[in-house]
């Protein structure tokens, strides 16, 4: 069988969809950053993240095109308003390309052990080199400016040590009573840090929304925020470390969305979604019983929270249908 007439499997079909649709959004955002942005280190950094996107879903489109499979919507010209006001400063932008790198190169990364077909791997292999790339010069750029928090540090231990058996294992190594390790101490680090960020963007889009529902649900993920970030720096400080220090604020005073509403409810949605899946897999890092318990109450936050914005995107015909088989059920109903 030639290679391309080798059909798309569905992790493959998801890839490619799920990532054409994410693009688009954060495009908007991008568009949005360039029409202000005065820093000459920072802008090229966005450009770049810009046009990679674009060549992207340029190249998703050729392959949905082939395939005759129908290309999703997702956001364009018309979700943003390149005339509104800067709505972020010069340093959110790149905190966005950041946090942005974050999520994309461990998603490309796990893309491609789940595709196959040639094309398609190496559609993602050049999406996993060039995000890990423009990642690197975004955490870069971050340092030289003095914006990035490093993780906390530990003295270096002298020797190796193995965990001595206990009265009670659950009581003593799982208990509260031993210091956090390094896994735990760098999965709070960064449950912080993503959540400032988040905090940031949601203080920005508050501050414009007119949607009195919309705009009750991002004050409800910025309460989530603020409670994470609240929650985890006093065990920090609990714990003899210092508290990680927030972000300054980076929003401006224009009062004037730059971004259609189903883009704000999109992004919300899709964040909260990968947070998550970020709070499962720190869980699963974790073996303090204490933080366990602290991040599944969280999780049940978050899993209550991403509902209420799924029902917001459903209600009003936003949400966009991912791809589905034919429901075999209904050719055998009769029988």
């Amino acid at each position: 069988m030639e290679e391309h007439s080798i059909q798309l499997t569905t992790p493959e079909i998801t890839a490619l969809w799920t990532t054409y649709i994410q693009n688009s959004a954060s495009n908007c955002f991008f568009q949005h950053f360039l029409e202000f942005l005065k820093d000459a280190e920072i802008k090229p950094i966005v450009e770049e993240a810009l046009s990679l996107q674009q060549s992207i879903n340029n190249k998703i489109e050729e392959i949905f095109a082939e395939e005759k499979f129908p290309i999703p919507k997702g956001f364009s010209d018309k979700d943003v308003d390149l005339t509104a006001p800067p709505l972020y400063t010069n340093l959110f932008a790149l905190s966005f390309i950041y946090r942005s790198g974050q999520i994309t190169v461990p998603n490309y990364a796990r893309i491609l052990t789940k595709v196959a077909r040639t094309d398609v791997v190496k559609l993602f292999e050049e999406c996993l080199q060039k995000a890990t790339s423009l990642y690197k010069k975004s955490l870069n750029l971050m340092l030289s400016k003095g914006i990035y928090d490093r993780p906390p540090k530990i003295a270096y231990p002298k020797e190796v040590e193995f965990i001595q058996e206990q009265q009670t294992l659950l009581g003593s190594w799982f208990g509260e009573k031993r210091p956090l390790n390094t896994a735990e101490l760098g999965e709070i680090f960064y449950t912080i840090e993503r959540n400032y960020i988040g905090l940031v963007l949601l203080m920005g889009l508050i501050q414009v929304m007119k949607d009195t529902e919309i705009k009750n649900y991002l004050v409800k993920g910025k309460r989530l925020a603020e409670k994470q970030i609240h929650a985890l720096n006093k065990i920090l400080v609990k714990e003899n470390h210092l508290g990680i220090i927030p972000v300054s604020n980076e929003v401006t005073d224009s009062a004037i969305s730059p971004f259609s509403d189903r883009l704000i409810m999109f992004l919300m949605t899709t964040t909260t979604m990968i947070g998550f899946y970020l709070t499962s897999y720190t869980i699963s890092n974790t073996m303090r019983k204490d933080l366990v318990v602290q991040y599944t109450m969280l999780l049940a936050e978050i899993t209550n929270y991403s509902d209420e914005g799924l029902k917001i995107m459903i209600n009003r015909g936003w949400m966009e249908q991912p791809p589905q088989p034919l429901d075999q059920k209904n050719f055998h109903s009769d029988c």
